[in-house]
């Protein structure tokens, strides 16, 4: 039965928890991938589940590895002496095509055709290092037709091939047997591929660069000889890159005696791609500002100008919606009709910036929705995206914006563009902003025109993206351009309660209806049960909402309260069945993730020789069968990552007493908000939950983009 009253630990919780113990052992860390025992020949994974960002806890990296953190790091170490070096279309009025779901890079790949006498050459490689036999494939795709003879001359090359997870201490034996033992840990190859390994991982717990003391650090901890030395020979190569890094306060810092000694100069290390994507997000932020600056008419005219001097608008498709360019929206009115003062001050803001951030919880988004309904009805093409189909459906409910002007982001960019590979349109609305990866966000930015409006709009309070950096909060940061904070609350009991998570804070809750319950739990045992019972009884019973429009949502795959084991427990109860189509049975419920950080919750609806046949929010969905194992997984219970964006009429979210460093107040605040109706908070934490909430956001993510954001727009 349903039961408690608010999520805050009481006595008798605090009881409970201490009888029954907190489980057998820490939750799996989103499989981050273990280093195995030493000796051990490489494995082929699947490496983290589908659709998460790596959690904290990784062994590549010491806690302490924080370097620049925008406005809030700590102060990154000194690098090797000498090693500085600077390294910084469509139819006018007509919606850009939205695709469906892009599939990602790699399962394209992996449909490719692969050379067979490449793949067994690189196979009988591979069994003489003692590795398994399927690795073959992964190591062709990723190296090309010589992967046998490269791998026979670099063993350790396999450390950094996407889609396969293999320990530090597997490769070396890999690479013992492959090369005879004649190795050390000082061996040339074998530092050279370790730098990069940590740089990779690093970058899967969200960094998009190292400081030089917790690189030197993790490189030590492999037992690489000299790690400066190790550092400096990647920066050489090129591989790696290395900035300047402002120390925590310095900006605006009076100047030093002229004789005083001068502050050691604290270096930034990262790979090129996640450096040029920073560079290149920061400097489509200030190309939006300044191409907006002075345009008469705001962006919609500006465009239809140059569209018209030019010829590029017939280049985009012709003149269709030109007249309804040519003269300015009435901004002015859009705001003096908006549906709230928050919405108001955002049209107000967007209509006189290229780029403005907007910021706010669930009932906020209704604010860049009014936003685009207002530009659409001015005759401007006007669209707003999520990052979800959840989120993608609630925008194409409303009025104004309908189908044709709403999208998901993947969508969007995957879509129709004009001669110059710009996206066709004069204003876009991104929501869900804090999901985007530094890539995402560098992609995103560098396709909209110039002339056009942008605005990104989001909850600060949120978990972060998947992918590596953290994009909106370094724009928050960098202050570069127009903030509008929401003053738009949520409404109810679970809005008043996640406003209350926001601010560090877990009270009670007045919930006359039950919209928030607390079900207290001793064991994960007992964890599971109650979960089950919640979506199969309970909730139903009390508020009507069937078990497939609950959603449980859990810290981690792993564990004996991750995902996979409340999967488990609900398929047998919900959809008993033996798996018949690679472990799927028509009616089960699954997330498909053609993309990292990208989750569609969907229906098992069957199978045909092509592959796996879905039902999702956006349409049906054929899952290529090579790529099912690595792309769905059953979805009653998810992580919070997973349900970030989505909203269920009724959640069911479990805090397993083992939640260690995984509950943050980031995943606690995501997680409470998913439900629209109905709360029920299985709470087995004690009062590890009310620590977490109060602790900080998230882990701190090590970026430069604030920084590189900062520094553009001064000049």
């Amino acid at each position: 039965m349903v039961g408690g009253t608010t999520p805050g630990a009481t006595a008798e919780q605090g009881e409970a928890a201490s009888e029954g113990g907190s489980g057998d052992g820490p939750a799996e860390p989103a499989d981050a991938g273990g280093e195995g025992e030493a000796g051990d020949a490489p494995e082929p994974t699947d490496g983290p589940e589908p659709g998460d960002a790596p959690e904290p806890g990784d062994a590549d990296l010491p806690s302490t590895a924080a370097g620049t953190t925008g406005e809030t790091g700590a102060e990154p170490g000194n690098g090797p002496a000498g090693q500085v070096t600077s390294a910084q279309g469509g139819p006018a009025g007509v919606r850009p095509a939205r695709a469906e779901r892009p599939a990602a890079a790699p399962a394209s790949a992996a449909r490719a055709p692969l050379d067979a006498a490449a793949v067994d050459a690189a196979r009988q490689v591979l069994a003489g290092g003692g590795a398994p036999g399927e690795l073959a494939e992964p190591v062709v795709r990723a190296l090309g037709e010589g992967a046998a003879a490269l791998v026979r001359e670099d063993p350790w090359g396999v450390l950094g091939l996407p889609g396969v997870r293999v320990g530090v201490e597997q490769v070396d034996a890999f690479a013992r047997a492959v090369l005879g033992g004649a190795v050390g840990p000082g061996d040339e190859r074998r530092v050279r591929a370790l730098v990069g390994h940590v740089l990779d991982r690093a970058a899967e717990q969200g960094h998009t660069a190292l400081d030089g003391d917790a690189l030197r650090t993790a490189l030590a901890r492999y037992s690489v000889p000299d790690p400066d030395t190790a550092i400096a020979a990647a920066v050489e190569e090129g591989r790696v890159l290395v900035f300047r890094a402002e120390p925590e306060g310095a900006a605006g810092a009076p100047e030093d005696d002229e004789d005083a000694e001068p502050a050691p100069v604290p270096l930034l290390f990262g790979l090129d791609r996640y450096a040029l994507a920073e560079e290149s997000l920061a400097d489509g932020c200030v190309r939006l500002l300044r191409s907006f600056e002075g345009a008469p008419g705001g962006a919609g005219a500006a465009a239809g100008a140059e569209g018209a001097e030019d010829g590029s608008g017939d280049a985009a498709g012709g003149s269709a919606g030109g007249s309804a360019r040519s003269s300015a929206p009435d901004w002015e009115a859009a705001a003096a009709a908006a549906p709230s003062p928050s919405a108001a001050e955002l049209i107000r803001a967007a209509a006189g910036s290229g780029l403005v951030l907007h910021t706010g919880g669930e009932a906020a988004r209704a604010e860049p929705a009014a936003l685009v309904a207002a530009a659409r009805a001015a005759g401007l093409r006007a669209y707003a995206a999520a990052y979800t189909d959840s989120g993608r459906r609630r925008l194409a409910a409303v009025p104004g914006i309908g189908e044709d002007g709403a999208l998901t982001v993947a969508g969007l960019l995957a879509g129709g563009r004009a001669a110059d590979g710009s996206l066709p349109l004069d204003l876009l609305a991104v929501l869900d902003a804090p999901q985007l990866s530094v890539e995402e966000a560098a992609t995103l930015v560098e396709a909209v025109p110039d002339g056009a409006r942008l605005v990104l709009s989001g909850d600060p309070h949120a978990l972060w993206s998947a992918g590596p950096g953290r994009a909106f909060a370094d724009l928050l940061a960098a202050k570069a351009c127009p903030r509008v904070t929401s003053r738009t609350p949520d409404p109810g009991p679970i809005g008043e309660l996640t406003s209350c998570v926001a601010i560090g804070e877990l009270t009670p809750v007045d919930a006359p209806d039950k919209e928030v319950v607390v079900v207290p739990v001793r064991a994960p045992g007992e964890a599971v049960h109650r979960a089950v019972q919640l979506v199969a009884d309970s909730v139903p019973r009390a508020f009507g909402v069937p078990p497939e429009q609950t959603q449980v949502i859990t810290l981690a795959h792993g564990g004996p309260v991750g995902t996979r084991a409340l999967n488990a427990a609900l398929k047998e109860r919900l959809n008993p069945g033996p798996g018949r189509f690679g472990g799927f049975d028509p009616g089960d419920r699954v997330v498909h993730v053609p993309a990292p950080g990208r989750t569609h919750p969907a229906t098992v609806v069957g199978a045909e020789p092509d592959g796996l046949r879905l039902a999702g929010e956006d349409g049906p969905v054929l899952v290529p069968r090579a790529e099912v194992a690595a792309t769905v997984r059953h979805g009653w219970a998810v992580t919070g990552h997973q349900a970030a964006g989505i909203r269920w009429p009724a959640a069911v979210v479990v805090v397993p007493g083992d939640a260690g460093p995984l509950l943050t107040r980031g995943w606690v605040y995501t997680a409470f908000g998913r439900g629209e109706r109905h709360l029920s908070v299985v709470q087995g934490a004690d009062q590890a939950l009310a620590a977490a909430v109060a602790g900080p956001v998230a882990k701190e993510r090590t970026t430069r983009l604030a920084a590189v954001l900062r520094e553009l727009a001064a000049e």
